[in-house]
């Protein structure tokens, strides 16, 4: 099997924070929503990366092989009422995505296992989410989810400090448009 090389990785990182999630189906895309918050509101070290990783599966890989510190925001499938938050660390993470919402969790189940057998480990892996409200079709975080967004990437935050990464508020805040998908804005063509 070829062996990743740190210096074939196309994003190197020694700290990568993932949004992830399919921002058409509402609160499933809360991962992403946290992450653009993130960007939006802080500025990080150089050695820390905010990714959108949206329903990116195995390419996830060029993200964050390489890392040491990976930490996932996601809608998370924990069988428990709407809106309850979670954090899984490390070994528990493999576990997590056993039970699936989406594709998209398979393919950071996928990315965590190859790394691990071609011994490229992270060696510190942290999820933090919510359980959705709803996984309606459309693009907009439900009212209950919106409210959420800011008290994760406050846990987000915390979690950062932890491990040594201190985020400084933006003077002046990009504003959030909670309608954007990615496609959307790479073709330049306003949304419906």
């Amino acid at each position: 099997m070829e062996q990743f090389e740190r210096d074939d990785v196309l994003f190197q990182s020694d700290v990568t924070v993932l949004g992830v999630g399919n921002v058409i189906l509402r609160d499933e895309g809360f991962g992403v929503r946290v992450a653009e918050y993130l960007d939006a509101h802080y500025d990080f070290p150089e050695n820390v990366q905010i990714v959108d990783g949206g329903t990116l599966g195995i390419e996830l890989t060029q993200f964050v092989t390489g890392t040491k510190k990976l930490l996932v925001i996601d809608s998370i499938n924990g069988h428990a009422a709407p809106g309850t938050r979670f954090a899984i660390r490390d070994d528990d993470v493999l576990a997590h995505f056993q039970d699936k919402i989406s594709a998209h969790e398979v393919g950071i189940q996928d990315v965590l296992a190859l790394l691990e057998v071609t011994g490229h480990k992270i060696p510190t892996v942290t999820v933090l989410g919510a359980q959705p409200y709803s996984l309606e079709a459309g693009v907009e975080l439900s009212e209950e989810m919106k409210k959420l967004v800011p008290e994760v990437a406050e846990e987000a935050l915390a979690e950062l400090k932890t491990w040594g990464v201190e985020a400084t508020e933006k003077e002046h805040a990009t504003p959030m448009n909670m309608e954007r998908v990615a496609e959307a804005v790479a073709n330049s063509k306003p949304l419906p």
